[in-house]
């Protein structure tokens, strides 16, 4: 039974580093056929979305802190299967180690519930850019996790964006229908919105994020200048 190590990382990488590490120990299943790179891409996104609740939300972990998670796991049938009872993490932040241990056996409990559950997004427009795309801040929990451009289409839709957190995912392009006002459209569904998008690698989603937010601050400088 293969064990995914992380090594010592901070924890602002550790979605990195568990995604780059099960796609090099899994990398002659690839090529020969038994395992398709989406189920690995699938698999450390499911890993990682489980750790972010163990992490940040259970324990508080700050993205400097460091970190070594371990876990084993299975591939069976074309399919990767977390062996969750055998999840272990060790963080360098003063935590006993007893309430870590009780963080991580809270979670692996309703693994099951928070991976199948769609991640929950509210959304906060920014603003819109000089070519009419609307631009939105995307929130979990209250905190904020990426960004989104809307492009409208006459009755459609064009939307794409990424978020670093819980999970880093990117939604390269995903064409919409609506009725009635299509900011209140966004607002109500965009949870199920983003269900389509992909798992990656936080660096990627971190650029997606940063050259959304650029549009809508090159848009208000152009006002700005225009204004003066």
């Amino acid at each position: 039974m293969p064990t995914l190590k992380s090594g010592l990382v901070i924890a602002g990488a550790y979605a990195d580093k568990v995604r780059r590490v099960l796609f090099a120990q899994l990398k002659d299943n690839i090529k020969r056929g038994e395992l398709d790179s989406k189920e690995v891409a699938r698999a450390a996104g499911e890993l990682n979305r489980l750790l972010f609740e163990i992490l940040v939300y259970k324990l508080g972990i700050d993205k400097g802190d460091v970190v070594r998670i371990s876990v084993d796991y299975d591939v069976v049938n074309g399919s990767i299967e977390w062996k969750l009872d055998t999840l272990k993490i060790e963080a360098w932040r003063r935590i006993p180690q007893e309430e870590v241990d009780k963080a991580v056996s809270t979670i692996t409990e309703k693994a099951e519930e928070i991976v199948s559950s769609a991640i929950e997004f509210e959304v906060g427009e920014l603003g819109e850019t000089e070519t009419g795309d609307i631009i939105y801040e995307l929130r979990h929990r209250d905190r904020v996790v990426g960004a989104l451009a809307v492009t409208p289409l006459n009755g459609e839709a064009l939307i794409r964006g990424a978020v670093v957190e819980p999970t880093p995912l990117i939604l390269r392009r995903k064409k919409i229908s609506y009725e009635g006002d299509l900011r209140d459209y966004i607002e109500s569904n965009i949870t199920d919105i983003m269900r389509d998008a992909e798992n990656t690698e936080r660096r990627e989603a971190e650029r997606v994020v940063r050259e959304l937010r650029a549009l809508i601050e090159a848009s208000k400088e152009e006002a700005e200048e225009e204004y003066e």
